[in-house]
């Protein structure tokens, strides 16, 4: 099992000295990757989960942490929990990210993406929110292509992107795509997952039967696909006061990493609670 800790930036905010602080702990402590959340726009009155979302709270972009985070420490993983990927053009991410991966020394090697669920954010940037999941898809293809792609260029003619001849550079480091997996509490994100992606990171709001049923459509579908199911990476949050035995549990139905958020905002007290979790799970 691979454990990994997500950072809450909304609570955080844009604090440079807190960020480096976490990220250099947790990379302490033993943790595989450092997770962190996006939402590139709220509103007033906004319910994200059944819980109003004040509008004020402060959603820093997620890539440009992770960057500050990598040039603090040496190992530790980036991921993403989860970038919204049809609020952004594609090829420019492509190179975004091709940049923090050579930046970070190959570290950029968990981003999870998902189609959001606020149609605010849609309207913001400009997307119907009714053609997110298709996005998405076409994004997902885009991204590879242009890392793979040479220095003939590359064309792709989509539904929502089109471009001849583009070349991107620089590339992922020492691969020829970087992972992608897909985030998400619907049935539909499990099917992207299984047929496009490298792994699974469902909600956290979600009962056992029907996490039961989307893992194995995530499976089915990468079957389908003509894709190996058994690559397809299985992660999921917990709780960061769960036993061994919890562990256990988790490993059986088939996950192969977790994502714990720390309960407390003071340092010292972070310190001690991310050392006992990595003391119980043998870290």
């Amino acid at each position: 099992m691979k454990f990994a800790i997500s950072y809450s930036l909304p609570f955080f905010g844009a604090d440079p000295d807190r960020l480096t602080r976490f990220a250099r702990l947790a990379e302490e402590v033993g943790f595989e990757a450092i997770y962190v959340p996006e939402h590139v726009a709220l509103s007033p009155g906004l319910k994200f989960g059944g819980m109003e979302l004040p509008s004020t709270l402060p959603y820093p972009d997620p890539l440009d942490c992770l960057t500050f985070a990598a040039a603090a420490t040496e190992r530790i993983l980036l991921g993403t929990g989860v970038l919204l990927l049809p609020y952004h053009h594609p090829v420019g991410l492509a190179k975004r990210l091709a940049t923090i991966d050579q930046l970070s020394k190959g570290r950029m090697r968990l981003l999870t993406v998902g189609v959001g669920s606020m149609p605010v954010e849609a309207q913001a940037v400009g997307v119907d929110f009714g053609t997110r999941g298709r996005r998405t898809d076409e994004a997902m293809d885009v991204l590879r292509l242009l890392w793979e792609g040479g220095a003939d260029g590359a064309s792709f003619d989509g539904e929502f992107y089109r471009f001849e001849n583009v070349c991107s550079y620089p590339k992922p480091l020492d691969v020829v795509h970087l992972p992608i997996h897909v985030g998400g509490s619907s049935r539909a994100a499990a099917r992207r997952a299984g047929a496009r992606g490298d792994g699974y990171f469902p909600g956290g709001a979600l009962g056992d039967d029907e996490r039961r049923i989307q893992f194995e459509l995530a499976r089915a579908s990468a079957v389908q696909a003509g894709r190996d199911p058994d690559a397809l990476e299985y992660t999921r949050w917990a709780p960061i006061d769960l036993s061994a035995e919890a562990v256990e549990a988790y490993a059986a139905q088939g996950v192969t990493r977790l994502v714990v958020s720390s309960s407390v905002t003071d340092p010292s007290q972070q310190r001690d609670e991310l050392a006992a979790f990595a003391a119980r799970v043998g870290l």
